[in-house]
């Protein structure tokens, strides 16, 4: 499961908002999720986790057997040796727990607010990206890239084992796969564009991840928002109030719409984005967003998934249960049907496939 801290000015202080997020994070492990993620934003109330790895840490101590997950940190905004150390840290407080996710940023708020230009967010990612992954294998970090110099330096405590295989990252364009592909990691899909075009761009990263790894590829990781419900009418309720509304922040968020997006280099790929949706309209396309997503009885959900992960060939599912400004007494709900329901299907069917 994902926590986000979203809180969309819908009638919570943003104190009331992290107690409810710490309480779901709390129901995870003993609803039998095997996973805990979180997203890194800043500066707005569209996610509010400007420090996943401390978020992690702090869940690391509250339970003993669920993974801890980067979805992602945003690499270009921080220093990688901040970044390798806590991940250490992290490795060390949980016994071995850390999945790392990692990204180069879109949101042109977080950006500004670092003072990081955003035209080199593609050659700093792949530089710290580069520099992180390497000293959590051998221990110390450097770099003599152009886009980041370092000269050696010791990561303590030592990296207690190797991150290869549990590492992935959020890449949305298709410049961005190549890139994932050579650096050797796995892809986080986030559902957000036509799924026949996500599958087009996986083969192609497939290919690539082959070519230069000799080796298969690791498996991909689908996020999806999730509105489970046993009244399927009450179900589509929650798609109509909390996922459209979602949705609308994501687009705002990023920025989707916006056509001077593709003047930055790096962001090429978003001008035929922007310009669809200002032809067809900002609410097509948040609907279009919103219906990526899943929604249904326990079954229907179930069916959904399974599709998405056949589609894919996904190794697993990261779920979110709150958001949209939904209440939390139906947040919980939302999490606790799908955890009785449709977790226990899923796992049972993953436990075939493995075996």
């Amino acid at each position: 499961m994902t926590t986000i801290f979203q809180n969309l000015g819908v009638g919570h202080t943003d104190e009331e908002i992290y107690q409810h997020e710490l309480s779901m994070a709390d129901l995870a492990e003993p609803l039998g999720f095997d996973s805990i993620w979180a997203a890194e934003h800043h500066f707005n109330g569209y996610t509010m986790c400007p420090n996943v790895t401390q978020f992690l840490t702090y869940m690391a101590g509250r339970t003993k057997r669920v993974k801890l997950g980067s979805m992602v940190n945003v690499l270009p905004w921080h220093d990688p040796i901040r970044v390798a150390e806590e991940v250490a840290v992290l490795e060390h407080m949980s016994n071995g727990r850390a999945i790392l996710g990692v990204g180069r940023g879109l949101g042109r708020i977080e950006f500004e607010g670092f003072r990081v230009p955003m035209g080199e967010s593609r050659e700093r990612f792949v530089a710290y990206a580069d520099a992180i992954l390497n000293s959590l294998e051998s221990g110390y970090l450097e770099s003599d890239s152009p886009a980041y110099q370092q000269p050696r330096v010791q990561i303590r405590p030592a990296p207690l084992r190797s991150f290869r295989g549990r590492t992935y990252a959020a890449a949305v364009s298709p410049e961005s796969a190549r890139i994932m592909a050579k650096l050797g990691i796995g892809l986080l899909v986030i559902a957000q564009k036509p799924w026949e075009k996500t599958v087009a761009e996986l083969e192609m990263y497939r290919e690539i991840y082959r070519e230069i790894n000799n080796c298969e590829p690791p498996k991909p990781i689908i996020a999806c928002w999730i509105a489970c419900h046993e009244d399927e009418a009450m179900a589509n309720e929650m798609y109509q109030k909390y996922v459209l509304r979602y949705s609308r922040s994501a687009l705002e968020h990023y920025e989707f719409h916006n056509e001077g997006l593709a003047d930055i280099k790096g962001y090429e790929y978003y001008a035929a984005l922007a310009n669809n949706i200002n032809k067809h309209g900002i609410d097509k396309f948040v609907e279009f967003l919103a219906n990526l997503q899943v929604r249904g009885t326990p079954d229907q959900v179930h069916d959904k998934l399974m599709e998405y992960v056949d589609m894919v060939d996904a190794d697993a599912v990261l779920g979110i249960f709150s958001y949209g400004g939904m209440p939390f007494d139906l947040a919980k709900n939302n999490m606790r049907t799908f955890a009785e329901h449709v977790l226990p299907r899923l796992k049972k069917q993953r436990a075939l496939a493995e075996a």
